[in-house]
C-alpha cells in the first residue's frame, strides 16, 4: 500500500560513521537521536553499528520500544519529562534532560523507592528560549540538584536552533563552558557531559571553533537526513537520499493553474497563492498533511513542482517532466526533517526497509 517510506539503513550507517569520525577527532561524544523516525529499530541498529553507543529520543514510548526490541545502548530522554511519566523514566532511561528542581526532587523520590540512582543533564537556556534555566541563574539553581542522594548530576547542556532559531556560536558555547567551570569549582568535581546541542552546532566542529570543554552533541538530523535545517545546508560528506517517500497518483488531468471563483482560506487556515501559468497537467497523490508537509517534499524528478496539499491529497505539476506519468504510477520524494517527522509518525504511511 502507498504511500511508502523507503528506509536505507546502510546509507544512514555511513552518515553516522562520517559524523562519528569527525566528532572523535575532537573528543566529542555523540548521542544518536532517533525521534525523526519514531525510533525505527533498523535505523537504531544502523546508528549502533556505526559505533555510537548512546541513543536519544524525546518520547519515553520510543525508548521502551527500542529496549523491548533488543537495542543495547545507553538511553537518553531528550524532552524534559512530564510528572506523569517519571516512574517510566526511572525504570527505562539512563540519562534524562531536566530543567526544573521540582522535577529533580520527584525523580529522586522515585529513584529512592526503587533503590536506583538516576542520572540527569540539567539544561541551560543561553538564548534560544526553549528549555533550560536562564543562563544568568544557572549556577545557583543547578548546584542545588547535588543535594539529592538518588540523583547524579551527570552534566549540563543547551539547545539552540529549534525554537528561536538562534545559531550556535563561540560566544553562546562559552557561556555554557563558563557555567560548567563555576559548577565544577563549587562541587569540587568534574561533570561528565557538557552537551553543546544538536546538528545546528556541527559547523563549530567543522571549522575548528568549538570551545574547549564542550564534549557531547545530540545528533539526529545530520545522521538520518544528512541535512542541517537551521543552517540551511547539507552536511559535508553525508547522503540525503537515506529515506524516500513514494506516493501513488489517483488523478491525472489538465486543469487551470489558478482556481476559478472567489477564494478564502484552505482547510488549515492558509491563503494559498497561485501563479497563472495557463493550463497545466496535474497529478493528485494519495497522501496529504496528515502524512507529510508539502513544502518539505523534494521530487526526485526535478521537473516536477509540488503545488499544495490538503489533509489527504498532494497536488503536483508534472507538465514539464520528461516522463509520461499514468494513473496508478508513483512519484518519489526526498524530505525535509519536518516532513520526515510527519511521515514517520503517520500510521497511514507504510515503512519499507531497503536492504
Amino acid at each position: 500500500m502507498y504511500p511508502q517510506l523507503h528506509i536505507y539503513p546502510d546509507r544512514i550507517k555511513k552518515n553516522a560513521e562520517n559524523i562519528k569520525k569527525m566528532c572523535d577527532e575532537k573528543n566529542i561524544m555523540i548521542t544518536g537521536v532517533t525521534k525523526v523516525v519514531s525510533a525505527n529499530i533498523d535505523v537504531a541498529k544502523a546508528i549502533i553499528d556505526a559505533g555510537i553507543k548512546s541513543l536519544g529520543d524525546s518520547r519515553i514510548q520510543n525508548i521502551i520500544h527500542m529496549k523491548n526490541n533488543g537495542i543495547d545502548a545507553e538511553f537518553m530522554l531528550l524532552r524534559i519529562p512530564m510528572k506523569d511519566e517519571l516512574e517510566l523514566v526511572v525504570d527505562n532511561v539512563d540519562v534524562v534532560l531536566v530543567s526544573e528542581l521540582q522535577t529533580v526532587k520527584w525523580l529522586n523520590d522515585i529513584a529512592k523507592e526503587k533503590n536506583k540512582i538516576q542520572s540527569i543533564v540539567y539544561m541551560v537556556d543561553v538564548g534560544d528560549l526553549r528549555e533550560g534555566v536562564w543562563y544568568e541563574n544557572a549556577v545557583e539553581e543547578i548546584i542545588l540538584a547535588e543535594r539529592y542522594k538518588n540523583i547524579y548530576l551527570k552534566g549540563i547542556g543547551t539547545n539552540l536552533g529549534c525554537f528561536g532559531g538562534v545559531l550556535p556560536t563561540v560566544d553562546n558555547m562559552n557561556i555554557l563552558v563558563d557555567i560548567k567551570n563555576c559548577i565544577e569549582d563549587i562541587l569540587n568535581r568534574k561533570l561528565d557531559i557538557i552537551s553543546g546541542g544538536n546538528t545546528a552546532a556541527l559547523p563549530l566542529i567543522e571549522n575548528n571553533m568549538l570551545p574547549n570543554g564542550i564534549n557531547h552533541f545530540r545528533l539526529g538530523e545530520s545522521i538520518i537526513c544528512g541535512t542541517d535545517a537551521t543552517n540551511n545546508r547539507v552536511v559535508p560528506g553525508n547522503r540525503q537520499d537515506t529515506i524516500i517517500i513514494e506516493g501513488q497518483i489517483v488523478e491525472l488531468k489538465e486543469k487551470p493553474s489558478v482556481p476559478i471563483g472567489e477564494t478564502g482560506f484552505d482547510a488549515f487556515g492558509r491563503k494559498p497563492v497561485f501563479e497563472d501559468k495557463g493550463i497545466r497537467k496535474k497529478a493528485i497523490l494519495a497522501m496529504g498533511e496528515q502524512d507529510i508537509s508539502p513544502d518539505g517534499l523534494i521530487p526526485l524528478d526535478e521537473k516536477i513542482e509540488v503545488l499544495h496539499s490538503s489533509s489527504d491529497h498532494t497536488i503536483v505539476d508534472v507538465t514539464d517532466s520528461d516522463r509520461e506519468y499514468k494513473l496508478g504510477d508513483t512519484i518519489q520524494f526526498r524530505m525535509s526533517y519536518g516532513c520526515l517527522l510527519k511521515a514517520s509518525t503517520s500510521k497511514y504511511v507504510e515503512k519499507v526497509i531497503e536492504k
